[in-house]
């Protein structure tokens, strides 16, 4: 009898730290540990936030009596690392140190790889990331941006945007590989990829393009925005945090809580149907333009993250899109199973891991 192998997935976001316990692809026990924005505001640099993070880890396997000895792999959400095509890769230093030290773009999801690490080391047992955001398949035409200085960079929900892709090819009977998909992972960050065969050959960045979102302000015209960051009203950080976590529904509604804003609205509150309405449109207009980046031949489109449970949003959205091709709508993240699922491939020798260099 096949022995059934126990893995710890970690999955570090903005503002939670999410970790479970599986035997196989069964989820045995999970917790979400959630912190304010007061909370993680205390920490002048990402790395500071590392050891509370990796005690609570550590807190959830004591009082769910996990027993690490006998984990036989830990997996992360990946970071935005070094971009490379899809897969499993090993944990190593230099990961951490460039997920660390924002080499290739800050984001709370670096802590996940180093806390995974730490605990592989002492408990001896495989770290590894699979699909993460700095999955990198893009067409050489999606790397050009405007001027020689800046490229284009693929940074996305990859793990989210291939697991819901393989859910709507599987829906139609196709293989994920020989089918054309635009994906839309719709949460804190929102990202839209336009999906060729297995390959993500194009798609918005999740900290600097597409639609504005629940607390990124999307992109940005780009003279009015020199402007604003050489007004002398904010520092390099300042400017930074007005981006990226101050932005969206939050700088507009003083809120990145989309249920908030639809109590808003449901009170008689134009400004915010205006504002989350906005939202809708900005996304739809660039699931129109990944259509176009299949040249028009899309077997579906598939809407999903936290947002996707928002009837109200997605109701505007398919107004506008409706026209493209078949919708498949998987409201809220299915992140965990995935890491899970890909971590027990690794461990049967279905996928192979990749070293991170």
């Amino acid at each position: 009898m096949n022995k059934e192998h126990r893995l710890l997935v970690i999955n570090v976001g903005s503002t939670s730290t999410k970790a479970a316990f599986f035997q196989e692809t069964t989820p045995i026990v999970s917790e979400t540990i959630t912190y304010s924005k007061e909370e993680l505001s205390g920490y002048s640099e990402l790395s500071d936030q590392l050891p509370r993070r990796e005690e609570d880890v550590l807190n959830f396997t004591k009082q769910n009596n996990i027993n690490l000895e006998e984990i036989d792999m830990v997996i992360s959400r990946g970071g935005l690392g070094k971009p490379a095509p899809a897969g499993s890769f090993e944990i190593n230093d230099l990961m951490c140190n460039d997920l660390l030290t924002g080499k290739y773009g800050k984001h709370p999801s670096a802590l996940g790889p180093a806390i995974a690490q730490d605990i592989a080391k002492k408990y001896g047992m495989q770290a590894i990331v699979i699909d993460p955001p700095s999955t990198d398949e893009f067409q050489p035409l999606a790397r050009i941006s405007g001027i020689p200085d800046i490229e284009r960079k693929s940074g996305l929900h990859a793990l989210n945007q291939k697991t819901a892709a393989r859910k709507a090819a599987g829906e139609m009977g196709k293989s994920y590989d020989n089918i054309n998909l635009v994906v839309a992972h719709l949460g804190g960050g929102i990202t839209i990829g336009a999906h060729n065969n297995g390959q993500v050959i194009d798609c918005t960045h999740g900290l600097s393009e597409g639609p504005f979102t629940p607390e990124r302000s999307g992109g940005l015209a780009t003279l009015d925005l020199i402007e604003l960051a050489f007004s002398g009203k904010f520092d390099k950080k300042q400017m930074q945090g007005r981006l990226v976590g101050q932005g969206g529904l939050s700088a507009y509604l003083g809120t990145n809580d989309a249920q908030k804003v639809e109590e808003m609205i449901a009170n008689g509150d134009e400004k915010a149907k205006l504002i989350y309405q906005a939202m809708a449109y900005q996304t739809a207009k660039d699931i129109g333009a990944m259509s176009v980046v299949l040249k028009g031949k899309v077997d579906g489109v598939v809407l999903t993250g936290g947002l996707a449970y928002s009837e109200m949003l997605i109701g505007w959205i398919r107004e506008w899109i409706d026209f493209i091709a078949p919708l498949f709508i998987y409201p809220g993240e299915d992140e965990m199973a995935a890491l899970a699922e890909g971590g027990i491939r690794v461990l049967q020798g279905e996928e192979k891991v990749k070293k991170y260099e």
